[in-house]
């Protein structure tokens, strides 16, 4: 992907807000690259060195955390319960209480 790609989508994932999430499949397209979430996931699996993303805030589609019973899913857990992000004995995030951007916010 172009490094604008990488921009788009690092700066928006630096904008979620603690206690929300949004999905690869949202980011992609507020970024500008609709239907390319596994690329967002991608991207944010193998970040370089020295950036520092709140990673965690990122979850598939339906509000599910990715790789469940892992335990990278497992940090991701813990990361969004520290914030206050309720998840479901499954690893899903209601969206509609804590997705973000709402409908009704700007990015």
């Amino acid at each position: 992907m172009p490094p604008e790609f990488a921009r788009a989508v690092l700066g928006l994932v630096a904008r979620i807000p603690p206690g929300r999430v949004s999905t690869y499949g949202r980011l992609a397209e507020l970024a500008g690259w609709p239907r390319h979430s596994r690329h967002v996931g991608h991207l944010l699996g193998h970040l370089p060195d020295g950036v520092s993303v709140p990673w965690q805030r990122v979850v598939g589609a339906g509000g599910r955390i990715a790789r469940p019973g892992t335990p990278g899913a497992d940090y991701q857990r813990l990361l969004l319960e520290h914030e206050g992000v309720v998840l479901s004995a499954s690893g899903r995030v209601d969206l509609k209480r804590y997705g973000w951007p709402a409908a009704a916010e700007d990015v």
